[in-house]
């Protein structure tokens, strides 16, 4: 065999190329469009996107699941061989590998709530704490994907061989994505269903991701002309020594009665009270920006890079991402409800649009509320207000966690 037939044989990808993998790229080309094209959330779609790309080109070795085999050395640098004179080797971690033990070992959703707490304002969920009854509500699609999960395995199980449904553990890391919150996603699914974790992953992050795609439709059917037109008053002023007590008393709350969300939650009111205290600030520029960006960059393009085409095409897995929509939906559904319900008891001083900022997508899904108040009316400032039930919801997320952990870890 020549060199040429040797190199067509085993050293180009196109090669070895399968359907599964086109589809995989379609579909990462696909997303990428929608952080480029729509700037769908780009910072971290695009790495999302990119890494499901490389992730799925063949013989590239940039998967997550990736090993590379190579010589085993003796103290002294000599390769090592067997007595039939044959080279004994070694496999070790490839790139992604590596990056996403970051993932598998639950190093970046703490970090990246760290960081999250340093630019969360608490002082509308301070000023007005009905909020926090939003924020609540909206977690109502992580009860609903828990339960349709533990469903499926009568609804399919006759009829897809070698399915026989989820487990609970799978079902409340499944019913997690009903959040929008995707490290509280990927810390719930790498304690109770770490095989689950790549699917898991993607779905949640993918659902942050397209939040501008997903909940303006349910916003707009849920509410008439006249709740977007309500412009809600001034939020109360809020002190500092208010804002500096929050997070200590939430921490203490928090760990006292949930101990198992203090993974998230502890990082979180830090991170907040790093803010808050005033005298922090070199951490301050250092966790908002820099360790931030590194992080979204690491999350997102390890997660995709997950997405290999023969692991992530399967039947539980589209049932996972189908799941985690229903219960994205039903999670803004139960906000946008929610606060509909507190615009007539208040009488109209609540605005419905706010509603769907109880899922904790921080902070894309308090913009949504911003830009659909302001297409029907642009002096209609919702952006505070909508930041008191998104905090809440993400309070909310990582309190669910915790439940579930109590419960089923």
């Amino acid at each position: 065999m020549s060199f040429w037939e040797k190199y067509l044989e085993q050293g180009i990808g196109i090669t070895h190329v399968t359907i599964q993998d086109v589809i995989m790229i379609l579909v990462a080309l696909g997303l990428m469009y929608l952080a480029i094209g729509k700037k769908f959330e780009p910072l971290l779609l695009l790495p999302l996107a990119f890494g499901m790309l490389i992730a799925n080109i063949p013989l590239a070795g940039l998967s997550v699941y990736h090993f590379r085999e190579v010589p085993m050395l003796d103290a002294l640098g000599h390769q090592m061989f067997t007595e039939a004179g044959e080279l004994i080797t070694q496999q070790i971690p490839g790139l992604m590998n590596i990056l996403y033990s970051g993932i598998k070992y639950v190093v970046y959703p703490p970090l990246v709530f760290l960081c999250i707490g340093t630019m969360t304002d608490f002082g509308p969920l301070i000023a007005n704490p009905k909020l926090a009854i939003i924020g609540v509500a909206a977690q109502f699609g992580i009860y609903v994907a828990f339960g349709l999960a533990l469903l499926t395995g009568l609804v399919f199980g006759g009829l897809i061989p070698g399915f026989e449904g989820f487990s609970f553990h799978e079902a409340a890391a499944i019913g997690i994505i009903g959040g929008a919150d995707g490290p509280t996603a990927v810390y719930t699914s790498s304690r109770l269903a770490p095989e689950l974790l790549s699917s898991i992953s993607i779905a949640a992050f993918s659902y942050m991701a397209l939040v501008p795609f997903i909940q303006p439709p349910i916003m707009k059917l849920l509410t008439n002309d006249k709740e977007r037109l309500i412009v809600m008053p001034e939020p109360k002023k809020v002190t500092q020594r208010q804002k500096i007590i929050f997070p200590i008393a939430m921490a203490i709350v928090i760990l006292f009665l949930v101990p198992s969300a203090g993974v998230l939650a502890g990082p979180l009111m830090l991170g907040n009270l790093l803010r808050e205290s005033g005298v922090t600030k070199r951490f301050m520029t250092t966790l908002q920006e820099p360790l931030l960006n590194v992080l979204t960059i690491a999350v997102g393009l390890t997660i995709g890079a997950s997405a290999k085409a023969e692991f992530f095409l399967t039947f539980k897995t589209l049932l996972i991402i189908a799941l985690g929509l229903i219960a994205f939906v039903f999670g803004t559904t139960g906000g946008v409800l929610v606060a509909k319900l507190m615009c007539w008891i208040t009488r109209g001083k609540v605005n419905p649009l706010i509603g769907n900022a109880g899922v904790s997508a921080m902070p894309m899904a308090a913009r949504i509320s911003q830009k659909i108040g302001q297409r029907y009316d642009p002096q209609n400032y919702l952006l505070m207000h909508a930041m008191g039930p998104l905090v809440a919801g993400v309070i909310g997320s990582s309190v669910a966690a915790g439940i579930f952990l109590s419960f089923f870890g």
